[in-house]
């Protein structure tokens, strides 16, 4: 049914490939592949029946080990294209890209440095929602005081779905303005960040994030099933760095006209004069009509988008979380969950819950104290 809809907008012209892919999670050939088997065949022509198939163009294994040790024997130093004259000349028929990744597979040959692309302004995503921006910017913000602001935009519209300032951007602010997006418009396709340590994983720094290991925000975000992509320059942010530079040149200078001096009040002037006037003002329209964003249904919103932490019970029917010990309150499911292993939520506002699977146990307030236990809650 996903793929008729987008199928639809692609036929209408109203979607490029690549926005269609997007919307369905493939790349652009994999759509293209589909629209051939699709007109073909319909809906079942989308099975993919090659999962079984073992590709009749693979190379005999003793070949490959036969080319390789040729190399590496009689050939050793020459750059690829030089050993593949040689090689077609000797009767063989393989292409020059099979060679080569043949011998760099067996480390006889370094992979060459992918030259600098291309860079041209990249055209807005079609549909709100398609993809969000999210990023934070220090600054004084108000006179004397230095703190983070945290933006949610949309890279269709230039539309800020939420701004708030906080002393400093981390996981609980990121999960905080995708909660607040989420809750007023619905889910979203893919979420576009800086490589912040509360984002990824980035085991070299300057390097490729780690896709494996998640942050609790990617945690989040994989439970959602909103694809995360990773910005690997400040150029590649370009809009949201645009954005700040208006918001650094305004928003003091407006906070300072209104005599605000504390957070909790330029927070309630952001979300009630600052973010409509902006929005009015900068948002534009999105290329179709129509939006990407699917309806929340999935029950308890608050529970993925926080901290989860994995612990065991101990022999007093307690947990220990961050110097603080968790009395699990009786139940009727069980006696106890000693050596029980059970999650800690913690959420936005400090609060935090026990969960044994789908079942809350528990929830305390950030010193730890008992505020409900899951009878109270059933009843």
């Amino acid at each position: 049914m996903r793929f008729e809809e987008v199928y639809g907008g692609w036929n209408e012209g109203r979607l490029t490939q690549a926005e269609a892919a997007r919307l369905l999670g493939v790349g652009e050939r994999s759509f293209r592949r589909y629209l051939v088997r699709y007109e073909a065949e319909g809906l079942d022509g989308l099975i993919d029946r090659r999962l079984e198939q073992a590709s009749n163009r693979r190379a005999p294994v003793d070949e490959v080990m036969g080319l390789v040790e040729h190399y590496r024997s009689r050939h050793l130093g020459w750059n690829v294209r030089h050993f593949h004259s040689w090689y077609r000349r000797e009767g063989g028929g393989r292409s020059y890209s099979w060679v080569k990744k043949r011998l760099q597979e067996a480390g006889l040959v370094e992979q060459g440095k992918k030259k600098g692309a291309h860079r041209k302004k990249r055209e807005r995503m079609a549909l709100p929602g398609m993809m969000i921006h999210q990023d934070g910017s220090r600054h004084e913000w108000i006179a004397g005081q230095w703190a983070d602001l945290i933006v949610t935009m949309d890279d269709a519209t230039n539309r800020h779905y939420s701004m708030f300032l906080v002393e400093e951007e981390g996981t609980a602010s990121s999960l905080r303005g995708v909660g607040e997006l989420i809750r007023a418009h619905g889910l979203f396709c893919s979420f576009y960040s800086d490589r912040g340590s509360h984002y990824w994983v980035t085991p070299q720094a300057d390097g490729k994030v780690d896709r494996e290991h998640l942050t609790q925000f990617g945690r989040a975000m994989k439970q959602l099933g909103i694809e995360m992509i990773p910005a690997y320059s400040p150029e590649a942010r370009g809009r949201s760095e645009r954005a700040f530079a208006t918001h650094q040149d305004r928003l003091p200078k407006e906070l300072a006209a209104a005599g605000i001096t504390d957070m909790g009040a330029a927070n309630r002037y952001i979300a009630e004069v600052y973010l409509p006037a902006f929005n009015a003002e900068f948002a534009v329209p999105a290329r179709e009509a129509g939006s990407a964003f699917v309806p929340w249904i999935g029950g308890a919103l608050d529970d993925i988008l926080c901290e989860q932490f994995e612990r065991t019970v101990g022999a007093d029917n307690c947990v220990r979380f961050e110097n603080l010990s968790l009395q699990i309150p009786a139940d009727r499911h069980r006696c106890n969950y000693v050596r029980a292993r059970v999650r800690v939520h913690r959420y936005a506002d400090g609060n935090m819950a026990v969960f044994h699977g789908p079942r809350k146990l528990a929830l305390y307030d950030p010193r730890g104290k008992l505020i409900a236990n899951g009878l109270k809650q059933a009843a």
